[in-house]
C-alpha cells in the first residue's frame, strides 16, 4: 500500500484526479469505480474542470458505483445514482448509460445484486475503484463484521453509518434507509487499482487499523493490505494516528530515487 500524506483536501484531490487523467490517457475506454460521500468530492470536482478545459475525456470511459440504498428510487436526491450524476457524471463527459449502478428499487434486491456482480466481471473488471473510509473502518457498506470474500449483496447498516449519513437527509437519521446493496469486499478487492481518499481527524483511528492494524473483519478496510496496488491519499489530520507516519513521508520524499540507482529498470 502507497501511503501519501498531504496537507488538505484540495490537494488530495489534484492528487487523485492525476491518477485519473493519467489512466484514462493511458487507456480512454477504461473501467472506472466511482464512489460517493464527502471525500471523494473534491476530486470529482477537480475532474470536471479539467474535463471543462479539454485536459481529460470521459468520453470512451464507463463506471460502476458501489452501492445504494435500498428502497430509493434513482431520482431520489439522496439516492447514490443521483449524487454521482451530479457530482460528476453530469459535469464531465461520459457517453450515454456509461455510468451504471445497482438499482436500489429493483423488485428482487437479491437476483439484482448478482446481476450486478456479473456485470462488472462483464465488463473486463474495474481497473481504478474510488474509495472513501467510514468512522468505523467501512469501505462501501461492507460494515464491521463483513465477510472479506464477500460479493454484492444486502446489507444492514450500522447505526453509526446511518449517523454519519444523515446529513445526506436533512440530518434526519429516522430517514436514512436501513438497508443497501454494496459491492462486496471480494468484488471490490478485484478491481486493478484501488485509489482510497480520507481526511479529516473522524478517520484517524480507520485509517490506522486500515494501514497498520491486523486485517481483520472487525476493521473491513484492512484487507486492501492484501492487495498488490493500493494508493491511499490521506490529509494531516487523518494521518495524526499513523505510527509510521514519518516513515511514509520520507519514502515519499525519496520515491523518484529508485530508478536513479538501478537505471531503467523495474527492481526485481
Amino acid at each position: 500500500m502507497e501511503v501519501v500524506i498531504l496537507p488538505d483536501a484540495a490537494a488530495i484531490g489534484v492528487a487523485a484526479a492525476d491518477l485519473v487523467e493519467d489512466l484514462l490517457r493511458d487507456r480512454p475506454d477504461a473501467v472506472l469505480g466511482l464512489a460517493t460521500g464527502s471525500s471523494p468530492l473534491p476530486t470529482y470536482d477537480e475532474l470536471a474542470g479539467r474535463c471543462a478545459h479539454g485536459r481529460v475525456s470521459f468520453a470512451r470511459a464507463r463506471a460502476f458505483t458501489l452501492d445504494e440504498y435500498v428502497g430509493l428510487p434513482p431520482e431520489h436526491p439522496a439516492a447514490y445514482a443521483r449524487v454521482i450524476r451530479d457530482e460528476l457524471a453530469d459535469r464531465v463527459d461520459f457517453g450515454a448509460e456509461a455510468v451504471v449502478g445497482p438499482r436500489g428499487d429493483a423488485d428482487d434486491v437479491v437476483t439484482e445484486c448478482a446481476r450486478y456482480d456479473a456485470a462488472i466481471r462483464e465488463a473486463g473488471g474495474i481497473d481504478l475503484q474510488i474509495l472513501g473510509i467510514g468512522t468505523d473502518g467501512h469501505v462501501a457498506f461492507n460494515e464491521p463484521g463483513s465477510s472479506l470474500a464477500s460479493r454484492t449483496r444486502v446489507k444492514t447498516l450500522t447505526e453509526q453509518t446511518r449517523a454519519d449519513n444523515a446529513r445526506f437527509f436533512g440530518g434526519d437519521r429516522s430517514a436514512v434507509p436501513r438497508h443497501c446493496i454494496t459491492q462486496g469486499l471480494g468484488t471490490i478487492m478485484e478491481a486493478r487499482h484501488l485509489l482510497l481518499v480520507a481526511t479529516g481527524a473522524g478517520k484517524a483511528e480507520a485509517v490506522h487499523q486500515m494501514v497498520e492494524g491486523a486485517v481483520s473483519a472487525r476493521w473491513p478496510a484492512s484487507i486492501l493490505q492484501l492487495h498488490p496496488t493500493v494508493t491511499a491519499f490521506i490529509d494531516e489530520e487523518a494521518a495524526s494516528r499513523l505510527e509510521l507516519g514519518d516513515y511514509y513521508r520520507f519514502v515519499q520524499r525519496h520515491k523518484g530515487g529508485v530508478n536513479a540507482l538501478v537505471g531503467s529498470d523495474p527492481l526485481p
